[in-house]
This record gives structure tokens, sequence and C-alpha cells, in this order.
């Protein structure tokens, strides 16, 4: 599918407006950092960038004044129109077990090229598809999923394949409801066929849970809801070390302003709700977060001062 139409005037306009700062002066192979490993007690993490993803501004918050959010892109020195979104997913190692949380874009959206990086980017980590044992999906959205639908990576992935999703996930995409979002035009259409075909290409390797389920040792998946009726985080927890990887339960603005809307989100006051709670607890447990749309590689802490809570990006590990 091709987002390069007349449906798509305000994704064409960002993705043109932002690639066109690339065309010169870019070094081939880039030569900026794609994957970031670290330790959580004894488990192996591996964040890794699959790109960026050009989106209007409008959809950090749309439920705000513009020029609230105007205000708000312009104090952190970013256009107002243009927002790149920072893609990230994360490999995990723990009790013999490989897992990848999330899959990113894919290579299905031409109007995104910055985007779908993840296949090369494993491959340039020493990171074989085949040692995969388990995918964990905090959701359903394209950018989540799209890597596994790359022509080939089905293929050459095992056929022992766990793929764990939550069972109101893929529940709500059998009849999805857009009633309460606020994407660009296509998006909704996109997204539908996408987690749908995920669905019909890999139903045999799922293994939906209720609330929560523990992959591998220290390694938990667990329900929020809110984003979607399925989202999920994943929570790492080994010796006195804690990790929880969001997925979308948090945007860089949420830290400022959790009560904005995000576009994406079926149901915002319960992915507000569920924003606040997790911020909340990560803050009072000194918990390490990881998200999918926070700035590579993104390993921050939280503090909070009465309902602001603030990004304390960590130290890297060298």
């Amino acid at each position: 599918m091709n987002l390069h139409n007349t449906s798509q005037p305000s994704l064409k306009h960002c993705a043109d407006k932002v690639n066109a700062k690339y065309i010169h002066g870019r070094p081939e192979p880039e030569l900026v950092p794609s994957r970031y490993a670290l330790k959580v007690g004894a488990i192996d993490v591996i964040v890794i960038s699959d790109g960026v993803l050009s989106l209007p501004g409008a959809m950090l918050g749309h439920n705000v004044d513009p020029a609230v959010r105007s205000s708000w892109l312009e104090d952190r020195f970013l256009p107002p129109d243009v927002l790149e979104w920072a893609l990230n997913v994360v490999v995990v190692r723990s009790g013999g077990r490989t897992i990848l949380i999330d899959a990113g874009m894919g290579m299905e959206f031409p109007d995104l090229p910055r985007a779908g990086r993840l296949v090369q980017r494993l491959e340039a980590a020493g990171l074989d598809l085949a040692s995969v044992t388990d995918v964990v999906l905090t959701h359903l959205h394209m950018d989540h999923v799209g890597g596994l639908l790359v022509d080939g990576v089905r293929d050459r992935l095992r056929p022992d394949l766990r793929i764990h999703v939550a069972a109101a996930e893929a529940k709500f995409w059998e009849a999805p409801d857009f009633s309460r979002v606020s994407m660009p035009p296509g998006f909704p259409d996109a997204l539908r066929r996408t987690a749908k075909r995920f669905l019909n290409e890999y139903d045999s390797q799922l293994r939906p849970f209720e609330q929560e389920y523990e992959v591998a040792p220290g390694v938990m998946v667990t329900r929020t809801g809110g984003h979607t009726p399925g989202h999920s985080v994943v929570r790492l927890a080994s010796g006195g070390d804690r990790l929880t990887f969001a997925g979308d339960a948090v945007f860089q603005v949420g830290f400022d302003h959790p009560d904005w809307y995000n576009g994406f989100e079926h149901d915002p006051e319960e992915a507000a709700r569920v924003r606040v709670q997790l911020l909340r607890e990560l803050a009072a447990k000194r918990e390490s977060l990881v998200a999918t749309h926070l700035s590579f590689p993104s390993v921050c802490h939280v503090a909070v001062d009465g309902d602001v809570f603030r990004c304390v990006p960590a130290p890297w590990e060298y």
C-alpha cells in the first residue's frame, strides 16, 4: 500500500518537508546510533532504532489550543507543524530465550523512507531473526507489527516462534472503532489493513494472554489498555534492577502534559489515566523507562513534582 496519494496531503507534506533535509550531506551508511545495549540485572537488553516517523504536530495533543501546542514545540526548538517520532524496539535475552518487543514499521509505506529499518539494524547488531524465540507486541498498530510483514521475514523466523499479545487487542482489531481518534486521513484504513493482515498471517503462532504473562524469567507483559484496548507494557526485573518498556503509553509531551490526547489513542481519557498511573509508579520506584516514541535510545527515569513529570535521561553505559 502506498500512502503517497491525494488522500494523504498532511502526511505527504510532513514526509516531503522532513526528507528534504536529508537529500544532501547525509553520510552513507548512516553515522548515527542505531542500537544501545544495557543490562537489567542478569537480563541483556538492546534498544534498536527502527528509524523515525514524521507526523503532524497536532498529533501531540488534539484536545488543546493549537497556540498552546505550538508554544510547547517552540520551547523545545521544534517546528510547529511536523514532529519526528522515534521508533524504538527492544531485544531482551533472559532464561535462554531471545525476545523481540515490538517489530517496527516495516517497508510498506514509501512516503516514510526513514522508518522501517528494523531488519537491517538487527543484522548490523549481529542478531539473527532465527534466534528470536518470542515476540511481544505492545499493540497492533502498524509501526509495531509492520516489521514482521516485510517480504521474506516470516520465512527466516523459527517455526515454533511464540507471539504474545493481549487477547483484548486481537479481539479489538476484528472490528476496530476509530470514532475517538484524531489521525491524518488514510491512517485508519492503513492501520486496519495492517492489523488484519498480521492476524491472518501469524494466527497459528499467537499466544494471547488475558492480563499478564511471564514470557521468560523476569520478563512480564501486562495489559494496560488506553492507547488501544489491549495495549500492554513489558516490565523487566532482575536482582535489584527494573526497567519498563512502555510502548505507546508515554510520549515526550506526556511528561509535561499527561492530560493531552495523542491522536492515535482509541480511548483518550483511559490512556491519560494509564499514563499518569504508570509515570507515578515509575517515579516512586525510581525504575528505568524505555518507550517507543521517546528519542533514541530513550532510557530515562521519571521525576515528579505535583502533577508534572520530568524525563531524566539515564547516563549512557559505555
